[in-house]
């Protein structure tokens, strides 16, 4: 047994850029994507991502550049998640909702070399790239004009001047080769994706995920969700959020049709699954919120599942999602991980259950997906588990093939959270509970991170922002639990005495939109004579989370 050692033929790299090969020819005459009045079959969706590939590394892309997309879930968004790495670059998706301040750090410190632009975030690239240091390059620009979505276009702002564009995205794929030998990786781990996470600081932090990572999370994917053969999945997940949790490469693998949509609301949803008779979708628990609140939504005649993650939803809104005909499955993961590694596998026992008990129970986390390795509840001090009461706290640890290589330019706050050694661990930052059949409960995300709508708000940032304010002394930033965002941001602010003018609520939250984008600002701001402090002086978080969660909007 010895002399059997790895071989050519048997140790090829992993990448889930071949599942689009495989659907080319298995599911060659079948929808790939559809939107609005568009739509591709996948072998017409390989043809256009090998053009893509072509056109990219004619314009000098090449094998470890990065190219970034600031688009929303168009068709162009989905192909790229493909036609990128197909060039040997790396693939930077960017949240569409970033102030200009923000895209330029990513984009200085990605040293992106190309940017794919959707029209209506044009203006907002173009005034990022504007805040480059004169001494850096910036990179080219590639626009993205949607023109089968006419409402959009008609709320563009202002037609975004053509000269800072290298081509349109149609005429940039179709100038590329449809015979293009696309670029395969030399190692399995090679960088394949680099997304970023606003984690407990201010700094950006890019998440490195190699595409041996994104091949085991995509497998990993479809397993545990169970996606049979040919779903219609309705993508109501932003695929900026950690690559669409990899179902983008996940529904090549079993040639499913992606709905695309640029914005959505319950009646587009509602429409869409009749429309098309969606299968799939996914989303954070404000999607699961919008649903389940809208009065004029009434039960699918068809059971859709719905895989929702991001933050624990409320178990009264599973309960009336799952009222309207949703199978809810709930999980846990991070950018780090490139997806969900955690799920609540549902046992059958529990459909006896009445359907309190039964949303209780969906609430959890759950246990480890066949993809991960060990996940753990563990005093940090210590290092050892904590008890399965479900109620001793600890902090989540993970291990497994699909954690991420590392912060790219940050091997300081990498080994941090990494352990090294050969039974090492990520460690998520995130406080959690082990019940006693084993399922994991977050309790607490980060306790600087608030979660609202699924996007990342760090308090340090809004914190910093409010610090600026000329007439504030202090200020401490807390997530308040929303029935329908999940959390939003909760500012305690004690204002400086020498001042007889004092600013309203009202004034002290537009201060903050004029700064941050506007989903970070503070939906609720509280004055206080003095904040809360320890003996050395920090500021007792844990008691201003306490009033702000009493009070739930």
């Amino acid at each position: 047994m010895e002399l059997l050692l790895p071989n050519s033929a048997n140790s090829c790299p992993l990448t889930t850029l071949g599942f689009l090969e495989r659907a080319a020819s298995a599911y060659t005459d079948c929808p790939s994507i559809v939107y609005n009045n568009t739509r591709y079959t996948w072998s017409e969706t390989h043809r256009r991502c090998l053009r893509l590939a072509s056109s990219l590394s004619s314009v000098g892309i090449e094998r470890g550049h990065v190219v970034s997309v600031v688009a929303p879930n168009v068709p162009p968004m989905y192909e790229l998640q493909f036609g990128v790495p197909m060039s040997g670059a790396i693939l930077n998706n960017i949240n569409t909702r970033l102030d200009a301040h923000t895209l330029s750090v990513l984009l200085q410190h990605s040293e992106s070399k190309l940017v794919f632009v959707d029209h209506l975030s044009s203006s907002l690239v173009l005034e990022a790239l504007s805040l480059f240091p004169l001494d850096i390059n910036t990179p080219q620009l590639v626009l993205i004009d949607d023109a089968d979505d006419d409402a959009a276009a008609s709320t563009a702002p202002t037609s975004p001047p053509t000269v800072d564009f290298i081509d349109t995205y149609e005429g940039f794929v179709e100038e590329g080769d449809p015979k293009f030998k696309w670029v395969r990786p030399k190692s399995e781990w090679d960088p394949m994706v680099l997304n970023y996470t606003s984690g407990t600081t201010s700094a950006p932090k890019g998440v490195v995920v190699s595409h041996r990572g994104i091949y085991m999370m995509t497998v990993n994917s479809l397993i545990d969700w169970a996606v049979p053969h040919q779903p219609v999945l309705l993508w109501t997940l932003p695929i900026f959020h950690a690559n669409g949790w990899s179902y983008p490469w996940g529904m090549a693998a079993v040639g499913g049709t992606n709905i695309c949509l640029r914005k959505f609301d319950a009646s587009t949803i509602y429409n869409l699954i009749k429309k098309h008779g969606v299968s799939h979708m996914c989303g954070a628990p404000v999607v699961l919120n919008m649903i389940s609140s809208s009065p004029n939504f009434e039960p699918v005649k068809n059971p859709v599942q719905i895989r929702t993650a991001g933050a624990p939803p409320p178990a009264p809104v599973l309960a009336r999602t799952e009222s309207l005909g949703f199978v809810v499955s709930h999980g846990y993961g991070l950018t780090e991980t490139a997806g969900i590694v955690v799920s609540c596998a549902w046992k059958p026992e529990w459909n006896e259950l009445p359907d309190s008990e039964r949303a209780r129970l969906k609430a959890r986390q759950g246990v480890k997906t066949i993809g991960l390795t060990d996940v753990d509840v563990v005093d940090r001090e210590t290092g050892e588990s904590v008890k399965r009461d479900g109620l001793t706290q600890g902090e989540v640890v993970l291990r497994g093939a699909t954690v991420m290589m590392g912060y790219f330019k940050d091997p300081e706050e990498s080994s941090r959270c990494i352990n090294g050694d050969e039974d090492g661990l990520f460690y998520t930052g995130d406080v959690g509970v082990v019940h006693p059949d084993g399922y994991l409960e977050i309790k607490d995300r980060s306790k600087d991170v608030i979660i609202s709508g699924g996007e990342n708000i760090s308090s340090s940032e809004v914190e910093s922002v409010l610090y600026s304010h000329p007439l504030v002394n202090e200020v401490a930033v807390v997530a308040r639990p929303d029935q329908f965002w999940g959390e939003t941001p909760c500012a305690f602010v004690s204002l400086k005495n020498e001042f007889t003018q004092k600013p309203t609520e009202e004034e002290i939250i537009e201060f903050c939109r004029a700064r941050l984008p506007r989903y970070m600002a503070p939906r609720t701001v509280i004055f206080s004579e003095q904040l809360p402090k320890t003996s050395t002086g920090k500021v007792q978080k844990f008691l201003l989370r306490k009033i702000a969660k009493s009070m739930i909007s």
